[in-house]
């Protein structure tokens, strides 16, 4: 969930272009908006699929809260990116991975319960690189990592 819509939107776009298969828009302690306008979400990825030529639509969530999110999931690869200074794996190592899932922190990031809510539940923390970036570039840059 961003607080900018058209952010959020570009990165729906971008999203379905690259291949991810489902996104889940994160209730989570420092969003900002919690207004999500599904019907035209979805519209987004019905139009980025068919100008990318991708065969599949990606399932979108309604917003669901973190820690539902992190207690049901079922993906055999569980990551979490933040920016906490704590020990991370390079994104880069799940590459290729069938089954994974992301968790990318809203603006201002996850906290620090958080956090430690995912890696008790078998996430692995990750990083995507030396610089902080937006939440929707991180989302983008994960997806291409992760789906190429």
């Amino acid at each position: 969930m961003l607080k900018n819509t058209n952010r959020l939107e570009w990165f729906l776009e971008k999203a379905t272009e690259i291949g991810v298969t489902e996104i889940i828009p994160l209730l989570s302690d420092r969003i900002e908006k919690q207004h999500f306008r599904y019907d035209r979400m979805q519209q987004i990825l019905i139009s980025a699929m068919m100008q990318s030529k991708q065969v599949w639509l990606p399932v979108l969530h309604e917003p669901t809260p973190f820690g539902k999110v992190i207690e049901t999931s079922t993906y055999t690869t569980k990551l979490i990116g933040h920016c906490e200074e704590l020990p991370k794996a390079s994104v880069t190592d799940f590459r290729k991975n069938l089954s994974v899932q992301i968790l990318i922190g809203p603006e201002g990031d996850f906290t620090a319960e958080e956090i430690s809510l995912a890696l008790n539940s078998d996430f692995k923390a990750v990083t995507l690189g030396d610089t902080r970036l937006r939440t929707e570039t991180a989302g983008v840059v994960a997806a291409t990592i992760l789906c190429i």
